[in-house]
């Protein structure tokens, strides 16, 4: 059985990967590897961006595809499962997010007791207002970096599927899949580049009232229309 914690490899938040094969046999998805993959970054994810290729071979010694995604991308696949697993997995990575977070945070700390701080005042002051200046100016750019709260993100994401079922039931469609899914794509596509991001789970808390208000007032655009209608089964309205 997969371990979770043989699935991330990396120190800091920028150099840290997941193993998407991994990640597939942890959550027993009912479907094979390639496959899945292929339906899961039809989810808005982007090669170079949110997941890299790798050349590796089986156990057989065949030459085949491994992905190396970011933890934002195994957080958001874990929650698409809607599992047990699913949400175990999306839990781990939040804790380990959270830790390398801390370890990060931990580094930028200005002193705080009379010991750190008489320290400070002794070392050459040119040196030490130096100092100060870039780790406030790091801990405000934490600060203005924060990401959603779970309870923030489920929102969102409940949002969104909310606003394409309401889409459908208005309008009185009956959609295929693909059809339904490129509704998904048109509306997360908007929601990020509303926002300024590559995937939803990297909006930031203090854009949370931007993304709802986008996600209350969706509407396809014309290409994504036109394109369901031109799929193998038309709209019915």
């Amino acid at each position: 059985m997969t371990n979770l914690r043989d699935l991330i490899t990396g120190r800091t938040s920028k150099d840290v990967a997941v193993d998407a094969r991994g990640l597939h046999d942890f959550l027993e998805v009912g479907k094979d590897f390639s496959n899945w993959f292929k339906d899961m970054t039809e989810y808005g994810f982007s090669e170079g961006q949110d997941f890299t290729p790798i050349s590796a071979k089986s156990r057989g010694g065949r030459p085949r595809i491994e992905y190396a995604m970011t933890l934002d991308m195994a957080k958001e696949l874990a929650m698409l499962q809607r599992t047990d697993k699913g949400k175990q997995a999306r839990r781990y990575f939040i804790a380990a997010e959270n830790k390398l977070r801390d370890q990060e945070v931990s580094k930028l700390r200005l002193p705080r007791t009379p010991d750190e701080k008489i320290q400070l005042l002794l070392e050459n002051s040119g040196e030490a207002n130096k100092r100060i200046d870039t780790v406030e100016e790091r801990m405000d750019d934490f600060e203005a970096n924060q990401k959603l709260d779970p309870s923030e993100y489920s929102a969102i994401s409940h949002g969104v599927t909310r606003a394409v079922n309401r889409y459908v039931d208005d309008h009185r469609l009956k959609l295929t899949r693909d059809q339904r899914s490129e509704l998904y794509k048109d509306i997360s596509n908007g929601l990020n580049k509303v926002v300024g991001v590559h995937t939803r789970t990297q909006i930031r808390a203090k854009d949370y009232d931007t993304a709802l208000k986008f996600i209350d007032d969706w509407q396809p655009n014309t290409a994504t229309k036109m394109l369901i209608q031109q799929m193998e089964l038309p709209l019915e309205a």
